[in-house]
């Protein structure tokens, strides 16, 4: 609330006194049930699908190795343009290490990523390309939901709680098996219900197939942002319309596989360069960006 404070008051300084008492209206409303907060966040997120699908965004990721003793051993970067199709980003690697892809790899690249598209418009939004899924309304029945709070967050009103695992909870699959292992905290822009920002965590060791596969450690941890954006138009009317895309994330992760070798990873991305697709080339494959100013 201190936060709110030194906010309202900077507004009061700029004669914004309608905006004041309108958010000082809306941080006194009662706080909205969590599991209608995330439906609602849902059906916002299938409208916004259909939006993202117009627009290319560029993907710079940083891979470390770390040692033991926490040493980078090795450190990996990798550059590429991430596009929405049916609802599932997919991500064209351009750049490897500071440099462009030679011949041999663009045309593996272009391969890859033809498949990719192919596969996500059979692939209904909300599901991973790869491996199992999990939906959000299974996901809050594993999860206890706890102390739901109203805060300022990058100067908008966000509802904000945390969850964790339930032991009890049982489960079915490998996703659903591992979100009992998980604890978190989530951000929701409540005017625009999106995720500003989630980060979760290992609570316990998590075994694959009882470890004799890889076990994924106790610590492991994943963030999670993304924010409004002005749409890159150009000369479009709209052009000062703000449009809500990834803007970055991070992971730390132990793991052990095959019983035998360590493995733990420092990756940070992020997201910038946004974009709009020419209309005439449409969404996939064959896409061009449009020459941005």
């Amino acid at each position: 609330m201190q936060a709110l404070g030194i906010w309202c008051f900077g507004a009061l300084l700029l004669g914004q006194a309608a905006p004041l008492a309108q958010t000082r209206a809306a941080a006194g409303a009662a706080l909205p049930d969590i599991r209608q907060l995330m439906a609602e966040v849902v059906a916002h997120q299938k409208q916004l699908e259909k939006v993202r699908e117009n627009y290319t965004y560029t993907s710079r990721q940083t891979t470390e190795d770390i040692d033991a003793d926490g040493r980078v051993k090795k450190t990996r970067t990798m550059e590429g343009e991430d596009f929405f199709v049916n609802g599932h980003v997919i991500e064209r690697m351009v750049k490897k290490d500071g440099q462009p892809l030679n011949p041999h790899e663009e045309q593996k690249e272009t391969e890859r990523v033809t498949k990719q598209v192919e596969k996500a418009e059979k692939t209904p939004p909300g599901q991973p390309l790869e491996g199992p899924g999990i939906t959000v309304s299974r996901l809050l029945e594993i999860m206890d939901v706890r102390n739901p709070r109203r805060v300022l967050y990058r100067g908008r009103l966000t509802i904000v709680f945390d969850f964790i695992g339930r032991k009890d909870a049982r489960t079915h699959g490998l996703m659903e098996d591992a979100s009992k292992k998980l604890e978190g905290t989530m951000w929701i822009d409540e005017a625009d219900r999106q995720v500003a920002h989630l980060e979760v965590s290992f609570i316990d060791n998590f075994r694959v197939a009882g470890g004799l596969v890889a076990t994924i450690e106790k610590g492991s941890s994943f963030r999670f942002d993304q924010a409004l954006v002005p749409r890159p138009e150009g000369n479009d009317p709209k052009a000062g319309d703000e449009l809500w895309l990834p803007t970055g994330a991070e992971a730390t992760v132990s793991a052990r596989v095959l019983l035998v070798k360590g493995m733990r990873q420092h990756f940070i991305e992020h997201d910038s360069d946004y974009k709009r697709f020419q209309v005439e080339a449409g969404q996939g494959k064959t896409a061009q960006v449009a020459p941005g100013k």
